[in-house]
């Protein structure tokens, strides 16, 4: 994309007359999407060219997400070129996927090109292949040749993310000819921080900061000031772990090499965020065991994302019922078991949630691993018994008052003990063992991590009834 192409964008943004699409809690206006609404419905581009295609993306992204599907798209369509394709980067897979599915390959294509390379692979790769390669065809050669280069690599990995837009000189140029090069020359990213150093080859030699650029006279060579890269990233690298190097070195751009250690990219910190955005809400929903789901998703989707954990949970749960049908001549002798027992499996499985939590983000983040997880698995050990005394002794008093049987409160509150003792271990053990299969932890410890606080809480306080009374 060239400069002008970006300014050109960029005219459109609000300026001294911003158009206030929120209200105080961060939400789009009522009112606000009435008047869209109705101008969409009274085709009025008028409006729509006023006080929406001079929105930021993001902002456009909100729109789209708060209207009605049909709206969406026609939004699309009456703003023709004035929308900003941007936009589709700031909203759900399955809003992206349905406004793309229903614009022409030309017009999208159209679109492509004055994106910045990361854009369009972000939009081109949710595309079937066919209207993949059709669009692409209709591209300029060398950006075509760069989209399908980042298309190429796996999906989240570090190739995906970047951008192939860069500022690179040879070493044996002076400050002078650079700074003179990036005066002249159009097709340069509209923004970056580094200059990269390179060798006939593309092979990454180093990299100077702009602002070293600016404070250093313009006959010294470029090789004289130069650094080595800080950290480059393989473009296979996944791209969570990439965020994790711009966390740890407080980067704000790094180089992407090839396994030749060829430059091919530029991963920014815009793109990170994104990326830790995203990473944190996939853990986050997976541990719910709701998949890859988003708000926009129909009723079947929804269905089909959430049935398979559901259909789990309902075999772990029949687990947990056969444990209690061992007991069952007891329950009926002491009804105060069936009042209780829920109790203890309810709170094991939250003291284990509570553990499985820190510990699938320990290890998501890589603050967990094999030289601290002995002394982490320790700590949990401690927490669970400590909680499980503190816990029993309450329960144990209460259950004692409640049914006027202090001996019934002393099996409840062991019970307590053993089962926080078990979740605590169960909750960081869970994790740990998956991600040493290579399981996700994630999207498994929850459903194993339930059905172990639940059989053993049941198991504990109805088997030690059972032995104290001989029932």
């Amino acid at each position: 994309m060239t400069t002008t192409d970006t300014e050109d964008r960029n005219r459109k943004r609000p300026t001294d007359e911003d158009v206030d699409i929120y209200n105080e809690d961060g939400n789009v206006r009522s009112d606000f999407l009435a008047r869209l609404g109705a101008a969409i419905a009274d085709r009025d581009t008028l409006f729509l060219r006023q006080n929406v295609a001079r929105l930021h993306e993001s902002e456009i992204g909100d729109l789209l997400e708060s209207l009605q599907p049909d709206q969406r798209l026609a939004l699309v369509r009456l703003l023709g070129d004035d929308f900003d394709m941007t936009a589709l980067t700031e909203v759900d897979e399955t809003i992206r996927r349905e406004i793309v599915d229903q614009l022409p390959n030309e017009q999208i294509a159209a679109a492509i090109g004055e994106l910045d390379s990361d854009d369009a692979v972000y939009i081109l790769e949710d595309l079937d292949q066919e209207d993949r390669e059709e669009i692409l065809a209709q591209l300029p050669f060398t950006e075509r040749v760069r989209l399908r280069r980042a298309l190429d690599y796996p999906e989240s990995s570090a190739g995906r993310r970047m951008q192939t837009e860069f500022v690179a000189v040879p070493p044996f140029w002076t400050v002078g000819q650079t700074i003179d090069y990036m005066r002249d020359e159009e097709d340069l990213p509209y923004s970056f921080s580094q200059i990269f150093v390179i060798d006939p080859t593309f092979k990454l030699l180093g990299a100077v900061d702009l602002d070293q650029i600016l404070r250093t006279k313009r006959q010294m060579k470029i090789e004289t000031i130069m650094r080595e890269t800080n950290h480059p990233i393989p473009a296979e690298m996944d791209q969570e772990e990439a965020a994790q190097l711009f966390e740890q070195y407080d980067l704000l751009s790094a180089a992407v090499v090839d396994e030749n250690e060829r430059l091919v990219g530029v991963l920014t910190i815009d793109d990170v965020v994104d990326v830790i955005h995203e990473e944190a809400d996939e853990d986050i929903k997976r541990l719910g065991g709701v998949g890859d789901e988003e708000l926009s998703d129909n009723v079947i989707s929804t269905v089909r994302s959430r049935f398979l954990w559901l259909l789990i949970n309902l075999g772990t749960a029949m687990l947990s019922a056969s444990v209690i049908g061992l007991f069952d001549g007891s329950i009926e002798k002491m009804i105060a078991l069936a009042v209780l027992m829920p109790i203890v499996a309810s709170m094991g499985g939250n003291a284990g949630t509570q553990t499985m939590t820190v510990t699938v983000r320990a290890l998501a983040t890589r603050d967990l691993d094999i030289y601290n997880a002995g002394r982490i698995i320790r700590r949990e050990a401690g927490v669970g018994i400590l909680n499980g005394m503190l816990f029993a002794l309450l329960l144990g008093m209460i259950a004692g008052t409640w049914f006027h049987n202090y001996q019934l409160g002393a099996v409840i509150g062991a019970a307590m003990i053993i089962n926080l003792i078990a979740a605590a271990l169960a909750g960081i053990l869970l994790p740990l063992l998956l991600d040493k299969m290579g399981a996700d932890p994630a999207i498994a410890s929850s459903v194993f991590v339930t059905t172990v606080t639940d059989c053993t809480g049941f198991f504990a306080f109805l088997g030690l009834a059972t032995w104290w009374f001989g029932i």
